[in-house]
């Protein structure tokens, strides 16, 4: 932001010295870094959050401010790969269908894919516990 202070400065001494559309360009530039800004922002808080509670699977996730939240059975829950790393891990309980990986690298998916299918497979369920 003090980029931008400087830039406004800059120009508006310039457009007291007669070079008008200068001013107007900064402006432009200015807007623009903030609004780059606030988008940052927006986002900067994005982040998905799975938890293996005894019989479900909770996958929360939260975009753009935005908070959603999926309850997923364990005994039905299947963990598909994303597939050469390109897409996201996939999770099927029923009918119901949740994707998550969307903040990791391609490449750490098929990963996660495998953690989960590990998870699911030593964690304790609430009846043995």
């Amino acid at each position: 932001m003090l980029a931008c202070a400087v830039a406004l400065s800059v120009a508006a001494a310039f457009w007291a010295m007669g070079a008008r559309l200068v001013l107007p360009f900064a402006v432009l530039g200015s807007t623009a870094v903030a609004l780059a800004f606030l988008w940052y922002a927006r986002h900067a808080t994005d982040r998905e959050i799975l938890v293996l509670d005894g019989q479900r699977l909770v996958v929360e996730w939260e975009q753009a401010g935005a908070v959603r939240r999926r309850e997923l059975a364990r005994h039905w829950l299947r963990v598909e790969d994303a597939g050469h790393g390109a897409g996201l891990v996939e999770l099927r309980a029923g009918t119901a269908r949740v994707q998550v990986g969307r903040y990791a690298r391609p490449e750490q998916r098929r990963q996660l894919a495998r953690e989960l299918r590990w998870a699911l497979a030593t964690a304790p369920t609430a009846s043995s516990v």
